[in-house]
């Protein structure tokens, strides 16, 4: 196509148990800055507020999570019997992305980043309500939650980055290795700090590098 217009990639942002769109987005200036111009990222907030946040809860903007591994609490490494909240969740993200779409990939932060593995998985089986061509993953990890286990059963056919911190005291490195093992061809980065989305001059050559495969006219 001739004259193509170069517009930016959209991305969905999905935050971490215990943040909000909005604590979302001042966490990851950083990032949006050294996007500018490929990508641009529009977060939602989850559908239920995390009981009992206290000192940190500021009325207008509670905090948040995608779902619950027990009543109102949640823990990455809990074998969840009875998981709350996911069939929420993953209808709300249908619902953003039909309402301010459209939108190319997922960005996703802890919580966030597993839960967009499952909408991975359900797109690449077909699901209609999720159209996103990628996935960047950061801090993600596999649900142990046995109810969740059919989002793993198979390899996961969609293109991700994988995005990990080698001192992540939150949700460690191998557990987000972990999880890319569950996709086919994932693009895997590690960078030495703890649990936050990085974009530092490494990180964001890696994520434009990996965003460029999706920029209309590339030919993906």
């Amino acid at each position: 196509a001739g004259a193509m217009s170069e517009r930016p990639l959209r991305l969905l942002g999905l935050h971490g148990y215990r943040q909000s769109e909005r604590r979302f987005r001042q966490r990851t200036g950083a990032l949006r800055k050294a996007l500018r111009g490929r990508a641009e990222l529009v977060a939602v907030s989850a559908p239920h507020p995390v009981p009992g946040s206290g000192e940190d809860d500021d009325g207008d903007d509670p905090p948040r999570g995608w779902w619950f591994s027990g009543p109102g609490t949640f823990e990455a490494g809990e074998v969840a019997a009875a998981p709350a909240g996911l069939e929420e969740s993953l209808s709300a993200v249908a619902a953003a992305l039909a309402e301010h779409g459209p939108f190319d990939g997922l960005l996703g932060f802890s919580q966030g980043a597993a839960l967009a593995a499952m909408v991975c998985a359900l797109r690449a089986r077909g699901d209609p309500r999720f159209p996103v061509a990628f996935a960047i993953l950061v801090a993600g990890f596999t649900s142990r939650a046995p109810a969740h286990g059919h989002f793993y059963q198979e390899p996961i056919a969609l293109p991700t980055l994988h995005v990990m911190g080698d001192a992540d005291a939150v949700i460690a490195a191998p557990l987000s290795r972990e999880l890319a093992q569950h996709f086919v061809e994932p693009v895997v980065l590690s960078h030495p700090g703890g649990h936050f989305v990085p974009a530092a001059a490494p990180q964001k050559k890696a994520y434009l590098e990996f965003l460029d495969r999706f920029r209309p006219g590339q030919g993906q």
